[in-house]
């Protein structure tokens, strides 16, 4: 069958979309539409933020396979479905509790420790880095012959989501079932066994960004996203070597936060 336009096509003849359809692309209104789905659970698809997060771990590369089709059949990068970041903030706050418990805190150290990590570390944070690399792709990373493509500052959200998670998991999860009976014990054992949960979780994060940016078509040199591996492994190596235990001092950290 020969291609044809529909009367209600959202494009007009000069191939521009209508006002309408524009207005339905804007950031505004995107945003606009993904916080309204915030509170609206029934219409969050949970089961596919779910696998999504297995995937992150098992094969990050899939996932963002997943944002390659949203483009094409949503004309957006980012998600426009809140569930993953709903089933993270559980994530961080059963995990922080978990802190808490193992780290002998009250009821009241607990509640305040959950507030700093989900509001200042998680969003506060995320929001710095994802506002950041925004800027340094769409300022340096953008093909020449591609400058009438950006990266969405949501899409550089959800990357740092992704990258997020597993550091979440292996720093507030995993890593909850040594911290007092092997990595802060105050041996060599102890600081090697946390440093290197460190270096994995981190190595993940500049992994998991670095796929996220090199899966967008119109960026170039995002091998240069990889390049923090190198004094990652620096400082892991003197660590070991000067006896400086990472978790240790993220513990005394948080007791800090909530005297």
């Amino acid at each position: 069958m020969l291609p044809s336009t529909s009367v209600n096509s959202p494009v007009q003849g000069n191939g521009v979309l209508n006002t309408r359809d524009a207005a339905r692309h804007t950031a505004g209104a995107k945003r606009y539409k993904y916080l309204r789905r915030l509170f609206r659970f029934r219409q969050m698809d949970f089961e596919f933020a779910a696998w999504q997060m297995l995937y992150l771990f098992t094969s990050p590369q899939r996932v963002y396979r997943n944002f390659h089709y949203r483009k094409q059949t949503k004309d957006q990068w980012a998600r426009d479905d809140p569930a993953f970041l709903v089933l993270l903030s559980i994530w961080l706050c059963v995990s922080t509790i978990g802190f808490g418990f193992v780290l002998d805190m009250g009821f009241f150290e607990t509640i305040k420790l959950l507030l700093w990590v989900v509001f200042i570390d998680c969003v506060g944070v995320g929001l710095l880095i994802s506002t950041l690399m925004w800027f340094i792709s769409n300022k340096y990373l953008v093909k020449r012959q591609s400058r009438d493509y950006d990266v969405e500052w949501g899409y550089a959200f959800d990357v740092h989501l992704n990258a997020f998670y597993p550091l979440l998991v292996i720093l507030h999860f995993i890593q909850l079932f040594f911290i007092n009976h092997v990595i802060l014990t105050d041996t060599f054992i102890g600081y090697l066994v946390g440093n290197t949960l460190w270096l994995v979780a981190v190595g993940y994060y500049i992994y998991v960004t670095f796929l996220g940016y090199s899966a967008l078509p119109f960026l170039k040199n995002t091998v240069i996203l990889l390049y923090p591996f190198a004094p990652l492994i620096l400082l892991y190596g003197l660590s070991l070597a000067l006896g400086w235990n990472f978790t240790h001092t993220l513990c005394s950290f948080y007791k800090y936060r909530v005297k």
